[in-house]
């Protein structure tokens, strides 16, 4: 994506964040942005950030698997099953290898839509939504738990009579119940053509389960939003009537792999899978 915007800007623009952003409380995609090695997260976000990693050094390691494994399922779904429209939904904060950038690379004239409601991500959404001839991107401001708005402000870029590759990675955590989780999967996949797919990452408890479970208390006590950890049944459970893609669900290194020529994928406790609408 583009540059920060101004204010977040070393040496220039305010010193100050806009007000609507809370830094008193740590965000999920600041935190998580804190891991991926990037600079637009606060003290509380760090803090929290620290006290995870304490428990469990590998959450970094989990990071960076979940962001390889978008681009891995970008890429094989524009290459492999003619992907050119993606739905983002929980984009986080810019970090390399979006998923514009990749379908720019795989599939030019590419569609994608962004969709959070993190005020830090918004601010980077203005700075990207520029002219680009090789793909077309759009943002939404707005939750997972509003499908319908997204669908409805997806609709000015997307065309949902053509399958729609739709992203949740990282971001069904935080919706506890199971049965609301699927609802929402269920609506947003329902306004999508057969052909379509359902990319999904979770953070699970059966790798490393005391610590991630440890690491969980953590988030939660010092998170704004509550976070669940499920197991391999349960995220196989979240694509309840769709064809799910080899090799199910596994690790995320362990999803398609790129060949190595050192040492073999070694499992994360960051789960995923590829569905598709049959």
């Amino acid at each position: 994506m583009s540059a920060p915007p101004e204010w977040m800007r070393t040496g220039g623009g305010s010193a100050e964040p806009p007000r609507e952003i809370d830094t008193s409380v740590a965000h999920p995609a600041r935190i998580w942005d804190y891991w991926l090695g990037g600079k637009d997260n606060f003290a509380a976000d760090r803090e929290t950030g620290d006290q995870i990693l304490a428990a469990i050094p590998d959450m970094v390691d989990n990071a960076r698997a979940d962001r390889a494994f978008l681009g891995r399922a970008v890429r094989r779904l524009a290459t492999e099953a003619g992907a050119d429209q993606f739905l983002d939904i929980g984009t986080g904060i810019p970090a390399a290898g979006n998923t514009h950038e990749i379908a720019r690379e795989v599939a030019p004239g590419s569609r994608v839509v962004y969709v959070d409601n993190d005020p830090v991500v918004l601010a980077h959404a203005r700075a990207l939504l520029v002219g680009d001839e090789d793909v077309v991107t759009d943002y939404i401001d707005a939750d997972l738990r509003e499908p319908d708005r997204i669908l409805d402000g997806a609709a000015r870029t997307l065309d949902f009579q053509r399958p729609v590759a739709v992203m949740l990675l990282g971001i069904l955590e935080f919706v506890p119940d199971t049965e609301q989780a699927k609802a929402l999967i269920k609506r947003l996949m329902d306004a999508v053509p057969s052909g379509s797919h359902l990319v999904i990452s979770h953070s699970t408890n059966e790798v490393h389960r005391e610590a991630m479970e440890e690491a969980a208390r953590l988030w939660n006590e010092g998170g704004s939003t509550p976070l669940t950890l499920r197991d391999a049944a349960g995220l196989a459970d979240l694509f309840e009537g769709l064809e799910l893609l080899e090799p199910g669900v596994v690790s995320c290194p362990l999803w398609h792999p790129e060949p190595t020529e050192v040492g073999a994928p070694v499992p994360v406790a960051q789960f995923c899978g590829v569905g598709r609408k049959p």
